[in-house]
């Protein structure tokens, strides 16, 4: 079993969508990550041991623990601003 963890920047970045089909898109996909965790595409340099999925025009950041069934969500952010 996968458990979750948000970050303090997810968290807050998350409660400030007032768009609730992109909260259900961004909820949709974390089940889908929940299932497949190695389904993002990994990042490189400063930002190894990540990967991101799009949701859209957006991109969510995460990072999975293994070892220890975690996964972490890092940051959603727009594509243009990467």
């Amino acid at each position: 079993m996968v458990r979750i963890i948000f970050t303090e920047e997810f968290k807050k970045i998350f409660s400030t969508i007032k768009d609730n089909s992109l909260k259900e898109q961004i909820i949709k996909k974390i089940e889908k990550i929940k299932l497949s965790p190695e389904m993002g595409k990994p990042m490189r340099f400063n930002r190894k041991g990540t990967r991101e999925v799009y949701v859209g025009s957006f991109r969510l950041s995460y990072s999975y623990n293994s070892s220890e069934g975690i996964l972490y969500l890092l940051d959603f952010y727009h594509k243009d601003k990467q």
